[in-house]
């Protein structure tokens, strides 16, 4: 079954759900990276958004 776009709070955004693929691929494309770069980034640092982020923007401008 889907995610309930419908049932949202303020954590959602905190988070990057790894099996929702238009997530990691929006990642991969607004840091530049492909998208298995992005999963590695989620397994390093989980699903949370800033350290992944952070990384993703560290890796992005080299």
């Amino acid at each position: 079954m889907g995610d309930d776009k419908t049932k949202r709070d303020i954590h959602d955004r905190d988070r990057v759900p790894g099996d929702e693929e238009y997530e990691v691929g929006y990642l991969a494309s607004k840091f530049g990276l492909a998208i298995p770069e992005v999963r590695d980034l989620q397994e390093k640092h989980g699903n949370e958004r800033e350290p992944v982020e952070r990384e993703a923007k560290a890796r992005g401008s080299r």
